[in-house]
């Protein structure tokens, strides 16, 4: 998207014209552009203003963003669902926008199909591993590129029909872990409740 501005070369930009320099050079969610115009100076109620005309031009389109963002990063990076709500959580999108542009991208590019071919490639890169060792060691790449659980058992298992017992039972201590973490939470926040006494819990409570 390219606009174009009017500005002297002496003149300092207005909240507006300097979130228009910035769209042209890429995308930027609300977020990221309401941190960068407060960063550089801009009062707050210039930078909402610039941000709700943005928004009514479509200059400004967070839902828009997330779709473009989330098709980009299935279809040529290969990543899964789980790490792409991350990298828009990162930006400061909110919850809804990113389930609204994730299910679009997810209908425009099969996640099962960007799976396959990361796990084809790492399958390849690893020949001389073990079978069994490496379907495992596939599952867990899998896993922290953001896909979902079951649906890397059910491509591993429908790719290497062979070896996919080597995937058994990786889901169930995924969910163990899972709980310990929580578990684990639990207990510090306990621990650091007991620590602050009566006084100091009633007071954060209220």
């Amino acid at each position: 998207m390219r606009v174009r501005t009017k500005l002297q070369a002496t003149d300092r930009p207005t909240a507006y014209q300097d979130a228009l320099g910035r769209l042209n050079r890429r995308d930027h969610s609300e977020q990221e552009l309401r941190r960068e115009l407060l960063r550089r100076g801009h009062a707050k109620t210039e930078v909402e203003s610039a941000l709700l005309r943005l928004r009514e031009r479509r200059y400004l389109d967070d839902p828009r963003l997330a779709a473009r963002f989330a098709h980009s990063q299935l279809a040529h990076r290969g990543l899964g669902r789980q790490r792409i709500r991350a990298g828009l959580r990162q930006r400061g999108l909110k919850p809804t926008a990113i389930e609204d542009g994730l299910r679009e991208a997810l209908c425009e590019v099969s996640e099962a199909e960007a799976l396959e071919r990361q796990a084809r490639k790492y399958w390849r890169a690893r020949a001389a591993d073990e079978p069994r060792r490496r379907l495992r060691k596939l599952w867990a790449f899998l896993l922290r590129r953001g896909f979902p659980a079951a649906l890397i058992t059910e491509r591993l298992g429908a790719l290497w029909p062979e070896w996919a017992d080597a995937a058994f039972g990786l889901e169930e201590d995924l969910e163990d872990l899972k709980d310990l973490k929580d578990c684990a939470a639990t207990e510090s926040d306990e621990r650091g409740s007991e620590a602050e006494g009566p006084t100091k819990r009633q007071e954060r409570e209220h």
